[in-house]
């Protein structure tokens, strides 16, 4: 077929089916049956292996992992969960650990070998920071351009109100270059949700830029601060640019009034993330998917302050969320993966996603029958596609 550059053959789709992918320009321009295209004059052969689109992590801290640093013994709260201590734990931890950059760097390179070749990653904006580890955080961004697409959120870790000078450092990182306006428990950090709120949405809707609130209330409070963010988001005419991360409240609710704020929540057009932590409540993704919910995933923290764990694997996470969530058949486990790919693309508003004519040729080759064996085998080794060029192997960046 003219016009193709590299033909990408043998690949086995999730529909079973085996195509070969030509791609011309970083975009996806045919999809033939194995040996039906022409071939062209650089060929890669899938060998039957799974192709699926590249993975989306939706929400990751690039600034606080100690992710390839000297090892940092996780220190507990003293009375169960408490984020005012743990991010205090943080900036203990943070002042003895490697220059940010370095830790940065490794941390990109460990979710890109592992297939992520999107992601959206909080930054600390604050009084205590200033502007200037998002400073830091956009020369690493564009070091890594060509081989992953990064969104940076403006988070506010120590808050708005408490934190003097805030309000300004957020709308002053927009500016800078920061994609969206953070937030972190309104009501029970700040303890202001109104003004709280009123100071993310002003900074977004002056900035015409999107949000995503970090939400670790539990209860009621939790839930009643979902609904108040859906509010905002309405009357600003928001649906699809709003993001609630976390939001361990819903999953303390009964299915009835699961359901109930899912309907909300579905209707605001605000996307919800989890990342199914071990030991907290997490919202149910089945329910709210059914009731049109858009719920993405995002490793979260990988070995830093707040938990030793994680891997920069978002089918992994995939694994996690549907063990955790006791999904069996394989439309669940279908569904487990779609969070971590088309629903987070979904979320983070990504153009040309997906293996379809037009889409970006961003995929990963897993050694795998279909989606639910790979959501459940986590299979290693990959090859990691970014605009039809290989960037990643064997769990290694491609230099």
């Amino acid at each position: 077929m003219a016009g193709i550059e590299t033909l990408f053959t043998n690949a086995t789709l999730a529909d079973g089916s085996l195509k070969d992918i030509g791609v011309a320009g970083g975009r996806i321009v045919s999809i033939e049956p194995a040996g039906a295209a022409p071939r062209a004059s650089a060929t890669v052969d899938i060998a039957g292996a799974l192709l699926v689109p590249a993975f989306v992590e939706g929400h990751i801290h690039l600034d606080t992992s100690f992710y390839g640093d000297k090892w940092i013994p996780h220190k507990a709260c003293t009375n169960g969960f408490d984020v005012h201590e743990r991010v205090a734990f943080q900036a203990e931890n943070m002042a003895q650990a490697a220059p940010m950059d370095e830790r940065a760097r490794k941390q990109l390179e460990l979710c890109v070998a592992n297939g992520s070749l999107q992601m959206r990653s909080h930054v600390m904006v604050d009084g205590s920071v200033g502007l200037k580890l998002l400073e830091t955080i956009l020369k690493i961004r564009e070091e890594y351009r060509d081989i992953i697409e990064i969104q940076l959120v403006a988070f506010p870790q120590n808050g708005i109100l408490k934190s003097p000078g805030t309000p300004e450092l957020l709308d002053e990182a927009i500016a800078l270059g920061a994609d969206l306006v953070g937030g972190l428990d309104p009501a029970s950090f700040d303890r202001d949700l109104q003004g709280h709120l009123d100071v993310v949405f002003g900074v977004a809707e002056k900035r015409g830029v999107g949000v995503d609130i970090h939400l670790h209330d539990f209860g009621s409070l939790g839930a009643f601060t979902v609904e108040e963010i859906c509010v905002r988001t309405a009357a600003l005419g928001m649906q699809g640019k709003v993001a609630i991360s976390h939001a361990y409240g819903l999953g303390d609710l009964d299915p009835d009034s699961a359901r109930r704020i899912g309907a909300k929540i579905a209707k605001a057009g605000v996307s919800i993330m989890t990342n199914a932590p071990g030991d907290h409540v997490f919202p149910p993704v089945a329910l709210l998917r059914s009731e049109g919910v858009t719920i993405f995933s995002g490793s979260d923290n990988i070995r830093d302050s707040w938990w030793p764990y994680g891997d920069g694997d978002m089918l992994s996470r995939a694994m996690m969320i549907g063990y955790r969530s006791g999904f069996y058949t394989d439309d669940e486990l279908t569904a487990a993966f779609d969070v971590v790919t088309t629903a987070g693309a979904k979320a983070l508003g990504l153009e040309g996603y997906g293996i379809a004519l037009g889409g970006k040729a961003d995929f990963v080759t897993l050694a795998a029958e279909h989606l639910p064996e790979a959501v459940v085998a986590v299979p290693k080794p990959r090859r990691v596609f970014k605009a039809g060029r290989l960037v990643a192997e064997n769990g290694m960046v491609a230099r």
